[in-house]
């Protein structure tokens, strides 16, 4: 049986819960690790969900993101969760922000970090039935269409406001790991 460390508001670890109460009662607030993987053309990996999962089967979902093990960091199970569901390792993650999700079946406090590479990309079908590249303008029609995980949607959000505080300019674009720099998620019209 999956155990997951159960945390307050805090995130101070009070208990543990498994997988499956954790997936039903969002009393139970538990961790999480996402990392959106970009291409050097600005486009963010997404994978779809396998069929076969308890939670949003068949939907389009951040490109890496996974529950943490008890007493894992964030950073630790965001690393482990690239190698197991892309098969990426050595890649460089940077720390955007932490957030919440809270709905009516679970609970997560979330940390969600920054990664670049063009693949290739080993994942696991039990779990993935198949990873994409979307460009941002892509993502943004199909909002609200029912093909994304609702969290994703809120992951989006999250990034674009992120993007909103820390805005780009042609003269010194925001670098997020050594040698790249952030894509720019907005339209002019966002700026503003």
């Amino acid at each position: 049986m999956e155990l997951f460390d159960i945390v307050n508001e805090d995130d101070q670890v009070i208990g543990q819960a498994s997988r499956s109460a954790c997936h039903g009662d969002p009393a139970l607030v538990h961790r999480v690790a996402h990392v959106h993987v970009f291409n050097r053309r600005g486009e963010l990996l997404l994978q779809k969900r396998s069929l076969q999962k308890d939670i949003q089967p068949g939907k389009w979902d951040t490109s890496v993101g996974g529950h943490l093990d008890r007493g894992e960091t964030y950073l630790h199970a965001a690393r482990r969760e690239m190698a197991e569901e892309l098969g990426l390792t050595g890649v460089p993650l940077t720390f955007l922000y932490a957030s919440k999700i809270r709905n009516e079946v679970e609970s997560e406090n979330i940390a969600t970090y920054l990664a670049v590479a063009e693949g290739p990309f080993r994942f696991s079908r039990e779990e993935i039935d198949k990873v994409r590249f979307w460009p941002a303008d892509e993502i943004e029609t199909a909002l609200q269409c029912g093909i994304f995980t609702p969290n994703f949607e809120e992951e989006w959000e999250l990034l674009k406001e992120w993007q909103r505080k820390y805005p780009l300019s042609p003269d010194a674009p925001l670098a997020f790991c050594a040698g790249d720099s952030m894509p720019n998620l907005l339209h002019e019209s966002d700026l503003r």
